[in-house]
C-alpha cells in the first residue's frame, strides 16, 4: 500500500533535526515502499534546500513536495484534501509537528474538510493537556471526526529502546513476568539531563518538569513495568495491559513530592518571581495486591550531574537489574532511533507504541493532587546547585 506522509510543520525544528534524518535513514535503508511525504508550510520552500540540509542527503528529494497554505483557513483544508488526492488503495499519515495550541484546531479543519476517511491516520505529540480538565477536552475534540483506531499519540519513551527492553525481558523472562513484592523491594525511574533549559525559557515556564517528563513519558514506562504479565502476550494488548496497570496506581501525595529548581533558572527563563520546577521526585504506590508494599519513584531533572535515563529494579536479595537508555543488551546491534519505531510502526499499522486516551487521563488523574497543591503553593520548592545528584537533592 501506498503511504502519503503529509508533515504539518516541516519546516520546524522538529522536523529538521528528526523527522527528516530518520526518513531519510528509512528510505536509504529500503524498510518502506511507495512513500512519498507533502510538507505542509505557511510559505514557500525550497525542498531541495530543506532535505539536503537537514539530512545531508538527496534521497528524499525526489519524492518530497510542499503545500503551502494558511493553517486556519477551512478552504486551504478542502485544497489539500484535492491535492492529496487519495485512492482507496492508499494511506495518508498526518504528522502534526506544530505547536500544541494548535493541534486540535487543525484536526477539526481536516475533518470538516472530510480528510478523515478510514485510510487517513493522525500522528501528534505530547502534550496531550496541560492538566486533567484540558486533556479531557483535547480528548473530546480530537475524537470528534476520528476514530480512537485512527489517532497515534506520540510518546516517543515508548519507543524507545528502553521500554523496547523492558518489554522483551518481561515476555521472555519467566521471573520478570511474576513482577512484584514477592522479589522487588523497589522501583526507581530515572530521567537525568546535565543540560538547562537552553534558551526555552517561554516553553519551560508553561511545562515544567512533571507535565514535561513525569506525567507523560515516566509514567508509561512505569506501566510497563508494572503491567500484569500472568496471561498469554501479543503487542495487541499492550497498550490494555498499560492501562490496567496505571488504574492501580494511587494519586500522588503532594507532601511526599519534591519539587525544586536548579540555581540561576529564574534569569535563565527572565521571571524573577518563578515556582517553575526543574525537578521533581514522585513516589507512588501500587494498590494491586502483586505490587502491594513496594515503593515506585518517578525522578527528573536538568541541569544535574548526569544525563541517564533508567529503570533500577532493586530485588529484596540485594541485587538489582538496571535498564538503561543508549546501553544495549547486544554492543554490535544497530539502535533504532525512536522515531524511526514510530514511522514504522503507525505504517504498518501497528499502534503498540502509541498511548490511547484512556491511559492519558489516567495520568492526569494520578498527578492531579500534586498540580493543584502547587498552584497553591502548598509544599516547598527547593533549591540546588547545578550539576547536583538527585542524592544530595533530596538529601
Amino acid at each position: 500500500m501506498k503511504t502519503k506522509l503529509i508533515i504539518f510543520g516541516i519546516t520546524g525544528d522538529l522536523s529538521r533535526r528528526k523527522l527528516l534524518p530518520v526518513l531519510n535513514g528509512i528510505v536509504e535503508r529500503g524498510d518502506v515502499q511507495e512513500l512519498s511525504i507533502l510538507g505542509v508550510s505557511r510559505r514557500d520552500v525550497d525542498v531541495r534546500q530543506l532535505v539536503t540540509e537537514s539530512t545531508g542527503s538527496d534521497s528524499l528529494v525526489s519524492m518530497t513536495s510542499v503545500f503551502t497554505m494558511s493553517l486556519d483557513n477551512a478552504d486551504d483544508y478542502v485544497r489539500l484534501k484535492e491535492h492529496v488526492a487519495l485512492q482507496e488503495d492508499e494511506q495518508a499519515l498526518v504528522y502534526l509537528s506544530v505547536p500544541p495550541t494548535t493541534v486540535a484546531d487543525i484536526v477539526d479543519y481536516l475533518g470538516k474538510a472530510g480528510m478523515n476517511g478510514k485510510n487517513v491516520k493522525i500522528l501528534f505529540e505530547k502534550p496531550f493537556g496541560i492538566d486533567l480538565a484540558s486533556a479531557k477536552s483535547f480528548v473530546e475534540r480530537t475524537g470528534a471526526y476520528f476514530e480512537e483506531s485512527q489517532m497515534y499519540r506520540i510518546d516517543h519513551y515508548a519507543a524507545k529502546e528502553i521500554a523496547q527492553e523492558v518489554v522483551r525481558v518481561r515476555t521472555a523472562d519467566d521471573a520478570a513476568r511474576t513482577w512484584g513484592n514477592g522479589s522487588i523491594e523497589a522501583v526507581d525511574i530515572i530521567a537525568s539531563e546535565k543540560i538547562g533549559i537552553e534558551g526555552r525559557g517561554i516553553f519551560y515556564e508553561e511545562t515544567g518538569a512533571l507535565r514535561d517528563f513525569v506525567q507523560g513519558h515516566l509514567m508509561q514506562l512505569l506501566a510497563l513495568v508494572l503491567m500484569d504479565m500472568h496471561e498469554p502476550f501479543d503487542t495487541d494488548h499492550l497498550a490494555e495491559r498499560r492501562y490496567k496497570a496505571l488504574e492501580r496506581i494511587e494519586p500522588a501525595v503532594p507532601a511526599d513530592t519534591v519539587r525544586a529548581q536548579y540555581d540561576g533558572y529564574r534569569e535563565e527563563a527572565e521571571n524573577p518571581g518563578s515556582t517553575t520546577e526543574t525537578f521533581v521526585s514522585m513516589p507512588l504506590v501500587s494498590n494491586d495486591p502483586q505490587w502491594h508494599g513496594v515503593p515506585l519513584r518517578l525522578t527528573t531533572g536538568k541541569s544535574l550531574d548526569q544525563k541517564r535515563s533508567a529503570i533500577i529494579i532493586r530485588y529484596k536479595d540485594g541485587s538489582k537489574q538496571v535498564f538503561e537508555e543508549g546501553k544495549p543488551m547486544d554492543e554490535q546491534s544497530r539502535i533504532p532511533d525512536a522515531y524511526e519505531r514510530i514511522f514504522l510502526e503507525a505504517i504498518a499499522g501497528n499502534k503498540h507504541l502509541f498511548t490511547t486516551s484512556p491511559e492519558i487521563l489516567r495520568s492526569w488523574e494520578i498527578v492531579t493532587p500534586v498540580q493543584e497543591a502547587w498552584k497553591k503553593n502548598q509544599t516547598p520548592l527547593k533549591t540546588y546547585a547545578q550539576g547536583s545528584s538527585i542524592d544530595q537533592i533530596l538529601g
